[in-house]
């Protein structure tokens, strides 16, 4: 039987030590090097002259060394971190990640604190935190591309007192970062048709008004419209409660994108065309649906819902594998979206040209 490399003598020290190094790290900065030269250089002159004097230079050099590495350590001892993530950010636009930090210690002020994580451009910086005080601060970092980013710890340093180490040690926050595609592309103006379902007729007799027939109130939840909050019905019950409307489901638009192609360029711009398709529907409170692949969203309004088909687009993946976009409503009462496919018996379609223009084509 072939044992576990982690299992041998070598695995595990190799372990151990990646370990200690995760938990401290120690590095010389340009200053610290040019000390350490120095002190050599002293040291190798105090023993070919038996200079008494350069005997007491060196070891006061020394002495230095070992009081920064005391010091440094007790700097970044007993330090807790918390995160504080957007609920989601835009690609090109800064993202602020904030972080609350505590001096557990009951004696000692840490000084030069700098955090930063791993992929990240940001870094963030604290001159001084008493002990047993807590500080917030934080970092801006600014994406190019969409997805998922995830983050595992963050990274607390300092090179208190002399700056001529770095002492580092890792803090796990696991979390991750959503950055949403763009939803400023200009895609022009959806198809009047698109959305209506013919199967369903263009429109209930009944319905009341823009936003459907009024059916009763109920409680509020997250990502409904704050346009339907019943604010006297509010104040009353002390909690929010918002109208329920019956909407014309045939007034609904369906945005499908089409996710087979290469996860190039022109993929991306099919993605921000969808997005910028949703926002606009939000922004005029029209109700909207979303379908990419085998996931679907169900049609509502409101910025909640706008957040979570941002949400659903960001972490989508092209594949020339995988499976055409299929509506509830069908292909007549959707909008299709697609970077390698165009016609079909779609409302409307959205292309991006190739040299990254889009165009709606017709269907």
């Amino acid at each position: 039987m072939t044992r576990s490399s982690a299992s041998t003598p070598h695995g595990v020290l190799r372990a151990t030590f990646a370990a200690i190094r995760a938990w401290r790290r120690l590095s010389f900065t340009t200053a610290g090097w040019i000390f350490v030269l120095g002190a050599l250089a002293v040291g190798f002159a105090a023993v070919n002259t038996g200079n008494n004097l350069l005997y007491l230079l060196l070891g006061a050099m020394l002495g230095a060394t070992a009081v920064s590495g005391w010091v440094s350590e007790q700097t970044i001892r007993r330090i807790e971190v918390t995160r504080h993530v957007p609920r989601g950010a835009t690609v090109g636009q800064e993202v602020v990640i904030g972080y609350t930090v505590h001096n557990g210690k009951r004696r000692g002020t840490s000084l030069a604190l700098e955090l930063r994580e791993e992929g990240l451009p940001g870094t963030a910086f604290i001159a001084r935190l008493g002990a047993g005080q807590s500080v917030t601060t934080r970092s801006g970092n600014t994406f190019v591309r969409r997805g998922v980013y995830p983050l595992q710890a963050v990274t607390l340093s300092t090179t208190f007192p002399f700056g001529f180490f770095k002492k580092e040690r890792d803090i796990a926050l696991a979390g991750e970062l959503v950055i949403w595609p763009r939803t400023d592309r200009h895609a022009g103006a959806v198809h009047p048709g698109a959305g209506r379902n013919s199967s369903h007729g263009s429109t209930r007799s009944r319905r009341a008004g823009p936003r459907g027939e009024f059916r009763g109130l109920r409680d509020y939840r997250w990502g409904d419209d704050a346009r339907d909050i019943h604010w006297r019905s509010s104040a009353r019950r002390s909690t929010p409660v918002v109208r329920e409307y019956d909407r014309d489901v045939s007034d609904t638009l369906w945005l499908c994108l089409d996710l087979r192609g290469e996860p190039d360029d022109r993929a991306e711009e099919a993605v921000e065309i969808a997005a910028s398709l949703a926002a606009r529907a939000s922004a005029v409170g029209r109700r909207f649906g979303l379908a990419a692949g085998d996931t679907t969203l169900p049609p509502a309004t409101g910025r909640g819902h706008l957040e979570r088909a941002l949400d659903l687009l960001a972490r989508v993946d092209f594949s020339p594998d995988a499976r055409p976009p299929a509506p509830p409503t069908g292909p007549p009462g959707s909008v299709l979206i697609s970077g390698v496919v165009a016609g079909g018996p779609w409302a409307d379609v959205f292309a991006p040209r190739p040299q990254g223009a889009p165009v709606k084509e017709s269907a």
